[in-house]
């Protein structure tokens, strides 16, 4: 079962962890690049200050974003602000997340997400603290997977790995970090390829962040994933 009221206390602490890690840096870093292609740091903070007043509007029952070019156009208008900016925005729109969290609600409820996507309320906080943590690697601070907590990492490992089930482009695939086990890809009765590694590498292939070199593959060669 979804704790949200944890959930809601992970993402305040993961996001007072950025702050402080984002405070760090001066005008001219935050114009430096991120580790997600064509953005710069400030693209990512601008990102993610957008992505909270986002959530805002899921748990308020409006449409997440006005449309796919306003999103784009938001990041691109705020990514070359200075960082003092940047920083009161990034804090100042997770506090609006916070107190909407906090608000009476059914939890219970379906809400609706980008491209039509529905879920459960009560997982809107687990997918801001996804935002918060993944793109706090994204920044280049030297904040890495490894260092990410560890419940974190495993709940997000199974988010992955749920989300690329019956994929049919995804063969059917056994995850392992030789203690848990997890299982993605299309059930076609065909064998299984077994990927195994550490669950930073793991979670670094599911996301998109790192190539899966570290991991070691039987059964077949390591599965392309479609992007998230």
């Amino acid at each position: 079962m979804i704790d949200h009221a944890h959930d809601l206390a992970s993402v305040r602490d993961a996001t007072e962890r950025l702050l402080t890690a984002v405070a760090k840096l001066d005008n001219a870093s935050v114009a430096e690049p991120s580790r997600l292609p064509d953005w710069s740091r400030g693209h990512v903070l601008a990102h993610l200050a957008r992505n909270a007043d986002a959530l805002v509007n899921v748990l308020a029952g409006r449409p997440m974003y006005a449309s796919a070019e306003a999103r784009t156009d938001d990041i691109e208008r705020d990514a070359p602000r200075p960082l003092e900016i940047q920083l009161t925005d990034l804090r100042e729109s997770a506090g609006r997340f916070q107190e909407a969290g906090a608000e009476p609600a059914d939890w219970s409820r379906t809400v609706t997400l980008r491209n039509g996507v529905t879920d459960s309320a009560s997982r809107v906080p687990f997918r801001r603290w996804v935002e918060v943590e993944l793109h706090h690697v994204d920044l280049r601070l030297g904040y890495e997977l490894e260092d990410l907590p560890t419940e974190f990492t495993e709940r997000e490992i199974d988010f992955l790995a749920k989300r690329f089930s019956g994929h049919p482009d995804v063969p059917p695939t056994h995850l392992t970090d030789g203690t848990r086990a997890w299982h993605t890809g299309r059930n076609a009765g065909e064998p299984a390829v077994t990927v195994t590694g550490t669950r930073a590498e793991l979670l670094g292939w599911l996301s998109g962040r790192r190539a899966g070199a570290a991991l070691t593959v039987d059964g077949g060669p390591l599965p392309a994933l479609p992007p998230l």
